[in-house]
């Protein structure tokens, strides 16, 4: 695949900070900060660096905690997930610290998490599970490797869509009917990911890693989500209305021959049965009308996601 400047060359108006001060949590759990309100209200969890190279989300959960914001009603919980691979960033190359060995955003499933495999992500997954399980509501903040317009993701529940839509930014919306199709992320954790289960849980895609525009969206989102939850008070800001995306096909890379026909950076369309990338023997066609593409992967590495494919929705 042909990568463009700005992904090859990054600007670095965001770098790592030391996160020893905030490993000391008060629920048993290295980097997990809970505050109870003594009041009742939801229990709503703010988390960041799922991935370790999205420092957005650390930026967000430390503003919340350097300035000492507190839940009105219910309960805050602020969680950093991978810190060990946040502490292998190399400015000389950005995008390795992203994970260790597992994508800690695939891997929330009971195949993984109660299985026999062993890993850096998993052993944190499987410490973060209890912390996970008891929001009633979730914002996992992350950010992507191109410098696209930011957008939520969440599974195609009401309940989702309404929270993304009263709070408003990001204004664009990735649904997923039929979830990823490439594993279990953590926003479809357990009873999150159930039709019958009371809470949102969303994912902020805030901008490009290491921009400092992606830092402060993701603080102002944060700040949001737990405004709309009555946690905080905050002023609301009227927005435009969203434009939403239907995921229709994750394809996952197979052949070290992957490539894409052209750059694409994400929110590129094509018409229905064009040619999009070519993975060995496979030819990746646009599956619809106005088929989108989201989150093309920056280097094509065999059994990572390589691409969403995606329709718009009125």
């Amino acid at each position: 695949m042909t990568q463009d400047k700005q992904s090859t060359n990054p600007v670095f108006e965001v770098l790592p900070r030391d996160l020893e001060p905030y490993r000391r949590g008060n629920v048993g759990v290295d980097w997990v900060h809970r505050f109870d309100s003594g009041k009742p209200g939801p229990h709503v969890l703010i988390n960041a660096l799922t991935h370790g190279n999205e420092f957005c989300g650390m930026v967000a959960a430390t503003h919340l905690l350097d300035n000492a914001i507190r839940p009105q009603i219910g309960t805050m919980t602020v969680s950093f997930a991978n810190v060990e691979a946040y502490r292998s960033f190399d400015q000389a190359k950005p995008f390795d610290s992203r994970q260790l060995v597992h994508n800690l955003n695939r891997i929330w499933s009971a195949e993984w998490l109660d299985g026999d495999q062993d890993s850096p992500e998993i052993r944190r997954a499987r410490e973060l599970r209890p912390v996970v399980a008891e929001a009633d509501h979730i914002l996992d903040i992350h950010s992507t490797s191109q410098d696209v317009q930011p957008f939520w993701v969440y599974p195609a529940f009401a309940r989702n869509a309404a929270v993304a839509g009263a709070i408003g930014q990001p204004g664009v919306h990735l649904v997923m009917p039929r979830g990823l199709g490439s594993g279990t992320p953590l926003i479809q954790h357990g009873s999150h990911g159930r039709d019958d289960h009371h809470g949102a849980a969303l994912v902020a895609e805030c901008g490009q890693h290491f921009l400092r525009s992606s830092s402060e969206l993701a603080t102002d989102v944060a700040l949001d989500f737990l405004a709309h939850f009555g946690l905080i008070e905050r002023e609301r800001v009227a927005r435009p209305p969203a434009r939403r995306f239907e995921l229709v096909r994750t394809h996952v890379v197979a052949s070290p021959q992957f490539r894409f026909t052209r750059p694409l950076i994400g929110f590129e369309r094509f018409d229905e049965g064009d040619l999009i990338a070519i993975d060995g023997d496979e030819e990746i066609r646009a599956p619809c009308a106005d088929c989108t593409v989201l989150m093309p992967t920056r280097q094509p590495i065999v059994g990572r996601e390589g691409v969403y494919l995606s329709r718009p929705l009125p």
